[in-house]
């Protein structure tokens, strides 16, 4: 049974931690942010640990991140920032407290692995949207849609795709995030069930040879085969090749997809982008996709 949190309400108190790397900056414009909201908010331990690249050792990380799953009072756990890390803890983590009392946990990038255990293991909901760590750089539409997530009012997104989509309408439930850390899902229990669902996809930072291999990794363990429709969102940030790979990452994906009839939609406000909108994993999602306009809401 697909497990909705309870949605928030002003007065309600969540947690900022850091599950992978340190900060490098304080967060101290997002807390007064998530204050206006109405939110009492509580800072782990490790939003101020400083382990090499970590916020922490793996052990600290684990602990602080465990305080507030098991913590019934906090109603949603914001991951401060992305890096890397988060695999590394997963399976310290105990959740039994957490499916008794749901609670939100939300972020991106590297946040992906986190989501996507609970999602696989637990089919519980959570949020894919902007981190503290990059509130400031965030357009404050972005943020407005992470408010609107995690308090539970309406989303609904339209937009121009900047690339030639594949026409069509689906309906399933969204799944996806962090195209590289879906893939190191692969072969685990926090691999999610891809059959049936709307994918969403987004990276920064990669070769698109690597966006490439990636995508076919997933096509030959058979996720891409049984989806009901593709939204891909922002890979940008392209590592330069000494020689031209010669497809755009739009174009790869075509090509991968060409043998399947869903709906594929491209240029998707999600991703390491300033207007990085806010979607709920685990819900059930319509999109209607054209040549270039593209909608998306939520059953």
């Amino acid at each position: 049974m697909n497990i909705q949190p309870p949605h928030l309400k002003r007065g309600d108190k969540i947690a900022i931690v850091c599950p992978a790397n340190k900060l490098k900056k304080s967060i101290a414009p997002a807390i007064a942010l998530l204050e206006t909201w109405g939110l009492q908010v509580i800072q782990g331990r490790s939003i101020h640990a400083d382990h090499f690249q970590f916020a922490g050792d793996d052990a600290l990380r684990a602990a602080d991140l465990q305080k507030f799953l098991d913590d019934k009072d906090i109603k949603a756990i914001l991951a401060a920032r992305g890096g890397y890390g988060g695999i590394r803890i997963i399976d310290q983590l105990d959740f039994t407290r957490f499916t008794k009392n749901p609670k939100w946990l939300a972020g991106f990038s590297d946040t992906t692995a986190l989501l996507s255990h609970i999602q696989a293991v637990f089919d519980t909901q959570s949020i894919h949207g902007q981190m503290p760590a990059s509130f400031e750089a965030g357009t404050p539409l972005s943020l407005e849609t992470l408010r609107k997530a995690l308090f539970g009012e309406e989303l609904q997104y339209t937009y121009t795709s900047t690339a030639i989509n594949r026409s069509g309408k689906a309906e399933g439930v969204l799944i996806g995030g962090n195209l590289s850390l879906l893939v190191a899902m692969q072969g685990s229990v926090s691999e999610m069930d891809y059959s049936g669902k709307i994918l969403f996809l987004e990276d920064v930072g990669e070769h698109e040879y690597a966006i490439d291999r990636m995508l076919r990794m997933l096509k030959r363990g058979g996720k891409l085969a049984r989806l009901k429709g593709l939204i891909i969102g922002a890979f940008n940030k392209i590592e330069p090749q000494e020689i031209p790979f010669g497809q755009t990452p739009e174009e790869l994906i075509m090509d991968i997809v060409r043998e399947y009839d869903y709906p594929v939609c491209f240029n998707f406000p999600v991703g390491h982008i300033p207007d990085n909108h806010a979607l709920i994993i685990g819900r059930t999602a319509l999109i209607a996709v054209n040549d270039y306009e593209v909608n998306l809401s939520y059953q």
